[in-house]
């Protein structure tokens, strides 16, 4: 009997402690006791779930290509350009017109709209793109700077073009330039440097770029590589910020469960779980930044009127024509650094109507989703993992994942708590108060 009495004892403290922390609040709305099997992590459970904290994020890689990539008067310089509208055709579009910093440096549209006509596809984050191999949804820039080139001189986007943006640089930024690349050449002769010129769709800038010497054309693209450096520099310092996963990660590392009930709910544990097991998202939104830097066709729908994308396969052809790639003149880098661009796949059919796999971090906050797009909701973007359906063209990666409602809502939740502010210097997620 006085055994029993203890046991029972023991059962009704058990019972009433668990009683007073859940109306005492501590465990907070919806959370479950932390001896919940929803926080119970296997060996392997918890090797995953480290592998995708920021606490196993390694140092920004450097950027060979780019000699002031992490100079802070670089970074300095690029941010006043970040937010300058005067690298545009008509002085009205900055990069931040579209990577705005309020929305983790997206626009929140389906496709960049500057001019009432979109691009052809949706405007991806820059946070984190410093660790990036490849640029664009179908990596046709291998470097970040080489990226930052592109927008100034596409009709949808900046209209601007090189001659325009080297005379900004020489009547308004000159001194800080020079303070970096040494002096500028003189491109103040009208007739030798038009002040709008460069290899770009419009006839009348394309005839007068091609009316100037190869020299005076040479001198032009080193501002204009220069100017892609600096706008590098500043991005690189637009890092992500720790989330609640990142905590829960490290309770689940130290195996506090308690401080893992006080973060997670369980229904954002069992979307964890998911994450990692059944509904297979770590294949490819692995690492700290959630993904892996690849390229994918996961049999998207093709908008109305949409035409096929092509995607990697292009881009990979594109990249190699590209003067300013790693192994171009304006690269910084020794030619034997250019590994990725030397052994770059330009065939195969995996290639076709693949993109690039997005960073996960912020996802939830940063609708709406893919290259095109084309899928409003997470809710959206889960279920049409869950049906894998055909691809056009090309072949899907996917295959049908037999995800329940309730599992594809646990899903949901723990894509939720990916959420957090960009870890930078808030000066730098603002213009500078001068140019």
């Amino acid at each position: 009997m006085s055994r029993r009495r203890v046991i029972l004892g023991a059962s009704l403290a058990a019972l009433l402690l668990g009683l007073g922390l859940a109306r005492s609040g501590w465990l907070g709305p919806g959370r479950v006791p932390f001896w919940s099997p929803a926080h119970r992590w296997s060996p392997e459970e918890q090797r995953r779930i480290r592998s995708l904290s920021l606490d196993a994020l390694p140092p920004l890689p450097p950027d060979p290509s780019n000699a002031v990539a992490d100079d802070p008067q670089a970074v300095a310089l690029g941010h006043a350009l970040f937010f300058d509208p005067r690298l545009s055709g008509d002085g009205t579009v900055a990069c931040a017109t579209c990577h705005r910093p309020q929305q983790y440096f997206t626009d929140g549209r389906a496709r960049a709209n500057v001019r009432g006509e979109e691009t052809p596809r949706h405007t991806p984050t820059v946070v984190g793109a410093g660790y990036n191999t490849w640029f664009f949804w179908d990596g046709r820039k291998d470097s970040l700077w080489a990226q930052a080139l592109s927008p100034q001189e596409a009709p949808l986007e900046h209209a601007g073009n090189r001659s325009r943006h080297a005379q900004v640089i020489a009547a308004h930024y000159r001194d800080a330039y020079e303070a970096l690349f040494g002096p500028m050449p003189d491109i103040s002769d009208p007739r030798r440097f038009p002040r709008d010129a460069g290899p770009v769709e419009d006839p009348t800038l394309r005839a007068a770029w091609e009316a100037m010497t190869p020299e005076d054309r040479e001198r032009i693209d080193r501002i204009f590589a220069n100017i892609g450096k600096v706008l590098a520099a500043y991005q690189r310092r637009l890092l992500p910020g720790r989330t609640r996963f990142d905590d829960y990660a490290a309770a689940v590392s130290s195996g506090d469960r308690a401080r893992m009930a006080a973060l997670f709910t369980d229904e954002e544990a069992q979307g964890l779980r998911l994450f990692i097991g059944k509904a297979q998202c770590i294949n490819c939104h692995n690492g700290p930044l959630l993904t892996n830097g690849e390229f994918h066709n996961i049999g998207l729908p093709l908008r109305p009127g949409e035409a096929a994308d092509l995607g990697r396969a292009q881009g990979a052809s594109q990249v190699l024509e590209d003067p300013f790639n790693c192994l171009g003149p304006y690269s910084d880098a020794a030619p034997e650094t250019c590994l990725e661009l030397r052994f770059i796949k330009t065939e195969g059919v995996e290639l076709v109507g693949a993109f690039k796999v997005p960073s996960l971090r912020n996802v939830a906050a940063t609708a709406p989703y893919m290259h095109n797009g084309s899928l409003p909701t997470l809710e959206a973007v889960i279920a049409h993992y869950n049906a894998a359906p055909r691809a056009f063209p090309g072949h899907s990666d996917l295959e049908p994942l037999h995800l329940t409602a309730q599992e594809m809502a646990q899903l949901r939740a723990f894509l939720e708590t990916l959420s957090g502010p960009p870890a930078a210097p808030a000066a730098l997620l603002a213009p500078p108060e001068t140019r």
